[in-house]
């Protein structure tokens, strides 16, 4: 019963002490903090409409990958409509299918190596010196033109053979 008693004595003291800083908490008034002023307006829009595209976007095979980076993500997008994050083998198909040449595409894997679905996958298509980088994952569908490696690559590690 004597190794009880400091026991007793230590959590005494800390619901004591526990007590005080919640009446700290609880007990008197609140300092006078000023409110930040609401915003009266909104910005004003820009004077400058955007201007819309028009059109479907159309791949161009003589062009740049900057020229075919609209096309490249309305081909995607539209295979992301179907779902969240589409297989690599139909990412690929799709992107052959909209006249995009497969000997030019890198794809990571869509599966980790105890065969659990990746996070995102990863897919290029080389054009001249630039790449078409493109991206499913949880946040849906991301593309960007990059400048291809010093390997020649648009990836970098190890890549899915395309094989099909």
């Amino acid at each position: 019963m004597v190794a009880a008693h400091p026991r007793i004595g230590v959590a005494a003291a800390l619901a004591a002490g526990l007590a005080v800083l919640l009446a700290g908490c609880t007990t008197g008034t609140a300092p006078d903090v000023a409110s930040p002023a609401p915003s009266e307006t909104a910005p004003a829009a820009s004077a400058t409409p955007v201007p819309t595209p028009t059109g479907d976007p159309v791949y161009n095979p003589d062009g740049t990958a900057d020229d075919n980076l609209a096309y490249f993500d309305r081909v995607n997008l539209d295979l992301e409509s179907g779902e969240n994050q589409p297989s690599g083998r139909k990412i690929i198909n799709n992107l052959v299918d909209a006249g995009f040449d497969k000997s030019a595409m890198e794809i990571t894997a869509d599966k980790t190596a105890i065969n659990l679905d990746t996070d995102s996958i990863e897919f290029t298509v080389l054009i001249d010196d630039r790449c078409l980088f493109g991206q499913f994952g949880a946040f849906k569908y991301r593309s960007v033109v990059l400048p291809v490696l010093e390997t020649g690559k648009c990836l970098v590690g190890k890549t899915r053979s395309i094989n099909w």
